[in-house]
């Protein structure tokens, strides 16, 4: 079953496949892993062809065949089963998405190499995230950006106003465009595709509920490494809505604002170590 074959056949074939309870994909992520058993790891795949797809359509509008994008996003998910490891506690959608999406990424840079884009973190960054940051300041015109627009999104994306600009330029041009037809011979247009952002996958919100109790989990223990002072500025300063200034926590501790801003940074350092060595401990991220 392939999404070259017809896309609403497609979506229609794997909406069929049932999610599977925590137990069960617990059973059989044991079965493919103590015993290779290719009936659990075809399992394991199939009921997470929708989380595939969904994560695919995030990715339209770059002026590829979406059936590609969610044929790429399927082979990180096979990857994904074959390295996922039952024991440590968490479900194969939180696993599975990072390489969903870094299989996805890495076909789309591969397909646009054309346009001589940057490889760098930021350059990387930027090409994945100005879209979104566009339209979180309005920034809907066709053509370049206004001044203030590529202001903001360069100090936003921490890349130079001038990447901002070369990037919207590229990303605006027929390649990527919605209204491109998905095939020569056809009439149906990229638009025609696109997904009901307000309709949430249960999938998706099962994946985005594990990944955040996962990163809370990693937060609450990175932060028993902090003193108590430590740990009172930091939350003061990073983790509430409305964040507490330098001078009232100065107040509180009788020090002056400058030593409390060192005391944030190296509380923040701190805790960056310690939520990257517990993210390794847990084969979270490369070593």
């Amino acid at each position: 079953m392939s999404p070259d074959g017809g896309l609403s056949r497609y979506l229609s074939e794997i909406r069929k496949f049932p999610m599977l309870a925590r137990d069960e994909e617990f059973m059989l992520a044991k079965r493919w892993k103590e015993h290779q058993d290719p009936e659990a790891a075809h399992r394991m795949v199939t009921s997470h062809l929708r989380l595939v797809a969904k994560i695919a359509m995030g990715y339209r509008g770059y002026g590829l065949p979406i059936g590609e994008v969610i044929s790429e996003g399927n082979v990180g998910l096979m990857q994904a089963v074959k390295k996922f490891e039952p024991d440590k506690g968490f479900r194969l959608a939180t696993y599975a998405m990072w390489w969903i999406r870094a299989s996805i990424q890495e076909y789309i840079l591969r397909s646009w190499s054309l346009v001589k884009m940057g490889t760098t973190a930021a350059q990387k960054k930027l090409f994945f995230n100005l879209r979104k940051a566009k339209s979180q300041i309005s920034a809907f015109e066709d053509g370049d950006l206004l001044p203030e627009h590529v202001t903001s999104i360069a100090t936003k994306l921490g890349v130079q106003e001038s990447e901002v600009v070369s990037m919207n330029r590229r990303l605006s041009g027929p390649d990527a465009s919605l209204n491109a037809p998905m095939r020569v011979d056809g009439d149906a247009e990229w638009q025609d595709w696109l997904a009901d952002d307000t309709q949430v996958s249960q999938e998706t919100e099962l994946a985005d509920s594990e990944e955040k109790s996962l990163r809370m989990g990693l937060l609450q223990e990175a932060m028993a490494e902090l003193s108590d002072r430590e740990r009172h500025i930091m939350t003061e300063r990073r983790l509430k809505d409305d964040p507490t200034t330098l001078e009232e926590l100065a107040a509180q501790y009788g020090v002056s604002r400058e030593r409390v801003r060192q005391i944030e940074v190296r509380a923040f350092e701190k805790l960056q170590k310690a939520m990257q060595a517990a993210a390794r401990d847990r084969n979270l991220v490369d070593a």
